[in-house]
């Protein structure tokens, strides 16, 4: 399934790009994450909590961050499995200046299987969505505590 959007955070690009990077800033910000432990060069295997519909379970897994060109893009791949199943994805991140501001957009190609598929194939859209504003969010929030 592809997903993509934009978010607009109100913070310079580089404020951004640095918190999109840092370890402790997405285990922090990624709902349900559990664990975030980084095991080589941009690379982190993950612990996180996901439910779909009334499928919930921990995932066990890796994210691995590729084609970096800061401050403007890079490229992830995440897979994970657990009792519910597996997902599989792979991502582009982009930033651009918009006045003051920080323009995120972002596509990928996610794979769901198991038993959390059938549940997800219907809802994998509105929760995608709700994560990912939830991350940016907090991403923003953490620009603005400076923390």
């Amino acid at each position: 399934m592809k997903i993509s959007g934009s978010y607009t955070v109100n913070a310079d690009r580089q404020a951004v790009w640095n918190r999109l990077l840092d370890p402790d800033s997405l285990a922090s910000c990624l709902p349900g994450v559990e664990k975030l432990n980084k095991t080589g060069e941009n690379e982190y295997e993950m612990a996180m909590t996901v439910g779909v519909g009334m499928i919930k379970g921990t995932y066990e897994g890796k994210v691995q961050i590729t084609d970096i060109n800061e401050p403007t893009d890079y490229s992830m791949y995440v897979e994970g499995s657990g009792r519910p199943g597996f997902v599989k994805g792979t991502g582009a991140i982009k930033l651009a200046d918009n006045g003051g501001s920080t323009e995120i957009t972002y596509e990928g190609d996610v794979e769901v299987g198991g038993p959390v598929g059938s549940v997800a194939q219907r809802m994998m859209g509105s929760v995608s969505k709700r994560i990912v504003d939830q991350f940016f969010s907090c991403i923003e929030e953490q620009i603005k505590q400076g923390s």
